[in-house]
C-alpha cells in the first residue's frame, strides 16, 4: 500500500501491531490468540541459521487477538517447527547405526550405555557421537595418546620443569589440603618409598588438585597445551574453537563455567591397604567434560599390589565383557576406574548418602548437599545397596592409557 495509507493504518500502537500481525503467519489457539514464529531464519556467513528471539514477534504473540471470524477456519495453519522424536530412540540408535555408520569402528559397552569410539582416527567419528550426544550419554573414545607427544607427559618430565612449583596437594583419605613443592608429589609418584606416610604409618594417598588449571596452564605449559589441543577428540564438539562447542559462541555477558584445560594427577589405590577410597569423590561438573588419561605411572615399592594383583583387583568389579577383554590385553595399560550415573538418578542418589549418613551417626544438615559437597565415595557395597534399595545401577568404566572419557554436563561420577 501507499505509504500515507501504511501511516494511517499505524496511527495507533493497536493499530500498528494489528497490521502487523496480518502481514505473519497466523494460526489460532485454542484461546482463540494469534501466534507468530518466535524463531526468524536468517543467513550467517553465508549459512542458513536462527537468528536471536524476534522480540516485536514475541509481544505481538502474546497480545495480538485473533481477527480471523470463529466460523471461517484459518487459511494458513503454522505448523510446528520441531519433528516428532521417535518412540524409542534408544533402540533406533542402537538398531539403525551399524547400516548407517558402516565406515566408524564402534561398540556398545555397560548394557549399551555408553559408546566406545576405537578408532580415534576416523574423521566420521562425531556424527555418530552426535547421535549418542542427543540422549545424554558418555562416550569413550580410544588410542588419543598416539596423537601426542607421549614425552611431554611423563611424570619425570613434568618434575623436571615445574617441581619448584607450589601447588595444593589432596590427601585423599581424610580430605586434608597443603600447600606444598610440586617435586615431593612427583617423587612418589612411581617410587612408593617417597611417598609421604600419615600418622599410623601408612603411605599417604595424595593427589594435585587442580594443577595448573585454565590460563594458568596455557600460559605454565604452551607446549603441552597446544598437545592436548590438537589430540582433543571429536574437535567439532571439544576444541575451543569448535564449531559445534556452544561455549565457543556464548555471548561476553555470560557468566562462562571454568572450561580448563586442566591436569588431575593422583596416586593409585593400588599402594594402599583401603582400597574404598578414590582420588575423586561422586560429584557433578556444571559443563560437559572430556578427560584424557595421558600418562600412567607404574609404582614400585614395599606393599603395592603387582601388575596381575592390580588386573585382579579390577576384574572384581561389575565390568562389561567388552572391558574384561581390553584387560586381558598386554597392550593396553589400565590406569583409572570410573563409576558413572546419569544425571536423572541425582534425587535417588542423594537421598541414599543423606540415609546412609544417617545409619553412620553423621550429622546431616539442611544446607549440606552430599553431591555438591564431593564427601563421599561410594564402594562396592553402597553400589550394591544403591541398586537393591533404589535401582540405581552404576555404569562402571575402566579409563586405558589414551582413553578419553567425553561425559555431558550434569552426569554423576567418581573416579
Amino acid at each position: 500500500p501507499p505509504a500515507s495509507q501504511n501511516n494511517e493504518q499505524g496511527s495507533t500502537l493497536r493499530d500498528l501491531l494489528t497490521t502487523t500481525a496480518g502481514k505473519l503467519r497466523l494460526g489460532s489457539t485454542d484461546a482463540g490468540i494469534a501466534f507468530a514464529p518466535v524463531y526468524s531464519t536468517g543467513t550467517a556467513s553465508g549459512k542458513s541459521g536462527r537468528t536471536m528471539p524476534n522480540i516485536l514477534d514475541d509481544i505481538i504473540a502474546s497480545v495480538v487477538e485473533n481477527k480471523i471470524p470463529p466460523n471461517r477456519a484459518p487459511k494458513i495453519n503454522v505448523k510446528s517447527e520441531i519433528k516428532d522424536e521417535p518412540k524409542d530412540d534408544k533402540k533406533c540408535i542402537q538398531d539403525d547405526c551399524s547400516k548407517r555408520y558402516s565406515d566408524i569402528q564402534y561398540s556398545w559397552i555397560c548394557d549399551k550405555h555408553v559408546l566406545w569410539l576405537r578408532d580415534h582416527k576416523n574423521s566420521s567419528n562425531w556424527k555418530l557421537f552426535k547421535e549418542c550426544w542427543k540422549q545424554g550419554r558418555p562416550v569413550l573414545v580410544s588410542g588419543m595418546h598416539k596423537k601426542m607427544n607421549f614425552s611431554l607427559w611423563k611424570a619425570e618430565s613434568i618434575s623436571l620443569d615445574f617441581g619448584n612449583q607450589q601447588a595444593d596437594i589432596l590427601n585423599c583419605k581424610d580430605s586434608i589440603i597443603s600447600n606444598t613443592n610440586v617435586k615431593e608429589f612427583w617423587d612418589g609418584f612411581e617410587d612408593v618409598s617417597k611417598r609421604q606416610k600419615v600418622k599410623n604409618g601408612e603411605t599417604a594417598l595424595l593427589k594435585l588438585k587442580d594443577w595448573p588449571s585454565g590460563e594458568d596452564f596455557k600460559a605454565m605449559m604452551p607446549a603441552r597445551y597446544e598437545d592436548l589441543l590438537k589430540s582433543l577428540p571429536m574437535p567439532e564438539y571439544c576444541s575451543p574453537e569448535g564449531k559445534l562447542n556452544l561455549a565457543s559462541h556464548l555471548p561476553g555477558f555470560f557468566v562462562r563455567p571454568d572450561l580448563g584445560p586442566r591436569l588431575c594427577s593422583a596416586y593409585g589405590v593400588a599402594a594402599t591397604k583401603d582400597h574404598d577410597v578414590g582420588t575423586t569423590n561422586l560429584h557433578i561438573e556444571v559443563s560437559d567434560v572430556v578427560n584424557i588419561l595421558v600418562y600412567v605411572g607404574i609404582a614400585k615399592g614395599n606393599g603395592v599390589l603387582s601388575k596381575s594383583g592390580v588386573l585382579k583387583k579390577l576384574e572384581e568389579e561389575d565390568l562389561d565383557d567388552l572391558l574384561r577383554k581390553r584387560l586381558k590385553d598386554s597392550s593396553e595399560l589400565p590406569g583409572a576406574l570410573w563409576h558413572i550415573y546419569a544425571g536423572k538418578d541425582a534425587d535417588k542418589i542423594r537421598e541414599f548418602l543423606q540415609k546412609i549418613a544417617k545409619e553412620q551417626g553423621l550429622e546431616v544438615l539442611p544446607e549440606h548437599d552430599p553431591i555438591r559437597d564431593q564427601s563421599w565415595y561410594v564402594n562396592k557395597k553402597l553400589r550394591q545397596r544403591l541398586f537393591e534399595e533404589y535401582g540405581v545401577k552404576t555404569c562402571t568404566v575402566i579409563q586405558f592409557l589414551g582413553d578419553a572419557i567425553i561425559l555431558p554436563a550434569g552426569a554423576l561420577h567418581q573416579v
